[in-house]
């Protein structure tokens, strides 16, 4: 039976919210495999660029899988060894630091304050230093309670990353056939559109700012080690890695500036210049060579995914940071799908009547 177009439109939005429904009670049964899963193929996705580039080169298959997971295995071994130490060692400074930083900064309001009555105007930050004195107490029992979970905590966060790389590599080496046979579940019309949007916009877009964060994190631990600049490591590994989300690098660097200028106004504003600097260097230079604009979307748009994701991520148990990494180019391929159909949808011309 044929039904009516409007008929067929009205129910695409019920049919659409039941499948989600389902879909979220299934994935949340099975929490965490499916953000696992989805870490992993992403991860296989990011290596298999390089496997592809040295196969057109001429190097067999099986060497290049033993190149890139060579590599790889090196490069985070490396990291584990001279990275991870110090981060944590800078990370437990700047927990112990927080409160002091609390402190000075109800100190600076209170001497604000008094400048002000000095002058005839009429202030009160009593409500305000108030409530910093109650979040540093908040702050320092929280961190004592979380301490104690650090352990555990590890152990699971170090289980998961080998189920993670384990997956990956089995990805890696099977991905072809998989992804074959996934295209295959999509109908045969819309399979060329689905699969190539899909391509084109992770590894133009995606994979293109993961690279991207790789860059702007050593360039700024580079820079940060140079300017002596306090917990220097950790703040510029956030600062290059929130370049995966849209707008969020710059929003990480205003925060870790008005950090720091409460304990020194000088390290906050050279933290402020050299990440400016850092980042235009690499927004003007490297950037435009490996990332394009982000594919059809309108900045609003951007802007409108990213919670949009964030919350799908949640709510489909795959975790909120995970939904905003994919938040964009899934929201661009979903635009691109959607362009189609609109043009699909549009009646067809009728012939132009016959001249004369």
């Amino acid at each position: 039976m044929n039904l009516p177009r409007w008929l067929r439109l009205s129910l695409i939005l019920p049919l659409l919210g039941l499948n989600l429904f389902v879909l979220r009670q299934a994935l949340l049964r099975l929490a965490p495999f499916p953000a696992l899963f989805i870490s992993a193929a992403l991860i296989a996705f990011l290596l298999d660029i390089p496997r592809r580039w040295l196969q057109h080169r001429g190097v067999p298959r099986p060497l290049t899988m033993v190149l890139v997971l060579g590599v790889t295995v090196g490069v985070v071994v490396l990291s584990g060894l001279w990275l991870v130490p110090r981060l944590i060692e800078q990370l437990g400074e700047l927990i112990n630091a927080a409160p002091g930083w609390l402190e000075q900064a109800q100190n600076q309001l209170n001497v604000l304050q008094e400048k002000a009555l000095e002058r005839g105007i009429p202030t009160d930050l009593s409500p305000l230093t108030d409530d910093l004195l109650a979040r540093s107490t908040r702050l320092a029992r929280s961190l004592s309670q979380q301490l104690l979970g650090l352990l555990s905590a590890t152990l699971g966060l170090t289980v998961n990353s080998i189920i993670v790389l384990v997956l990956a590599v089995f990805l890696l080496l099977g991905g072809e056939t998989i992804s074959a046979g996934l295209a295959r579940w999509v109908p045969a019309d819309w399979r060329e559109l689905v699969v190539g949007s899909l391509n084109r916009t992770f590894r133009g877009y995606f994979a293109g700012q993961v690279l991207l964060a790789l860059i702007l994190s050593g360039l700024q631990v580079v820079v940060f080690t140079l300017l002596q600049i306090p917990y220097g490591i950790l703040f510029a590994l956030l600062i290059g890695f929130t370049t995966l989300i849209p707008y969020a690098s710059a929003l990480t660097i205003t925060l870790i500036s008005i950090v720091l200028t409460v304990e020194d106004l000088r390290t906050g504003l050279e933290v402020l210049a050299a990440a400016i600097s850092v980042g235009q260097v690499v927004d003007q230079v490297i950037a435009p060579r490996l990332v394009g604009t982000i594919v059809g979307l309108h900045p609003a748009w951007v802007l409108f995914s990213l919670p949009v994701g964030s919350r799908l991520g949640a709510l489909l148990g795959c975790g909120q940071l995970l939904g905003l990494l994919l938040a964009v180019p899934l929201a661009s391929v979903l635009k691109t799908i959607l362009d189609e159909v609109y043009i699909r949808l549009q009646p067809s011309e009728p012939p132009a009547p016959p001249a004369g």
